[in-house]
């Protein structure tokens, strides 16, 4: 199986009421995900809200989803952690649960210089035997992983993929164009929801959306178009994914972690497949207002019909 590839969701993490894991939702999810023809799936990572989760209940999802994957697609893991020898301790869990790869960020909280990241990565490579993804995600980290870094921990066979969740398209442009030049000894994957078929467009190995965990049969779609060369199927079935993304706007003066996600699970409440929309404390769902106005979107793109309402 291919590491990166395609259509990757970043997969959630349900919650009963009591705030404890749903195992029975969870399965649920990989199910519809994989239902939908996707190429892998990614967990722990923001879409999973890895930050909220212990290590017992981290172990709980990877175990879950890989149990529940059969060996159908591959799992990768976030492993987010402070610095390099946390991160070592998570990544080993993860690949004992059975990860096929794992997902690493620069590190959290401590101020490193380039040098530095870069040995963070090579420390980490050297404590497991999957492969390490670079995971490019200033707004949490709070430092870019620049292309130079990149391709270098490429080249030392370091890191196999990237997942660029940064938001710069000039820089991810710059990035694709210059693992070109290099051979392609990265893998790389957009985390963008509403730019993925520009992003094929330009030459990604794939996504790994968070929207996808609503509408993973849409952005299956788009990948098959993408592969086609026919664009215009891809720019409509992008359009109609960039009208369901609107979700994730009807929460109002809710934070980050909230809104998004928040929309994501109450979609996914809509459509049977979570049992719950619980959010981590100290997050709070969802009101029933906003999981109405989400309900509309669902509708108007065609994945809720009237009876379901």
């Amino acid at each position: 199986m291919t590491i990166l590839n395609g259509i990757v969701p970043p997969v959630l993490t349900p919650l009963d009421p009591s705030g404890a894991v749903d195992v029975e939702s969870l399965d649920r999810l990989v199910d519809h995900l994989l239902a939908a023809g996707v190429d892998g799936l990614f967990v722990l990572g923001s879409s999973g809200q890895v930050a909220y989760l212990t290590d017992t209940e981290r172990d709980l999802v990877v175990e879950r989803v890989v149990a529940r994957a059969a060996g159908r697609v591959p799992v990768v893991a976030g492993t987010p952690e402070l610095t390099a020898r946390r991160v070592v301790e998570r990544a080993q869990a993860a690949e004992r649960c059975g990860a096929d790869a794992v997902v690493v960020t620069a590190p959290l909280y401590a101020l490193n210089d380039a040098a530095e990241v870069a040995e963070h990565f090579r420390m980490i490579a050297r404590g497991v035997s999957v492969p390490v993804i670079a995971y490019d995600v200033p707004v949490r980290v709070h430092s870019k992983l620049g292309v130079d870094l990149l391709l270098g921990l490429a080249r030392e066979g370091v890191i196999a993929g990237v997942k660029d969740s940064s938001g710069d398209d000039v820089g991810f442009r710059i990035l694709v164009r210059a693992n070109e030049a290099a051979g392609r000894p990265l893998r790389i994957t957009t985390g963008h929801e509403v730019v993925v078929d520009g992003m094929l467009l330009l030459g990604a190995d794939g996504a790994v959306p968070g929207l996808a965990n609503v509408d993973p049969a849409g952005y299956v779609r788009l990948w098959q178009a993408a592969q086609a060369s026919d664009w215009v199927a891809a720019r409509a079935e992008q359009d109609r994914l960039a009208r369901l993304f609107d979700i994730v706007f009807v929460p109002r003066g809710r934070s980050g972690d909230a809104g998004g996600i928040g929309a994501f699970k109450s979609a996914l409440v809509s459509l049977g497949v979570l049992g719950s929309a619980t959010m981590p404390a100290p997050l709070a769902p969802l009101s029933a207002a906003d999981a109405s106005a989400i309900e509309d979107i669902l509708a108007e793109v065609g994945l809720l019909g009237a009876e379901a309402r």
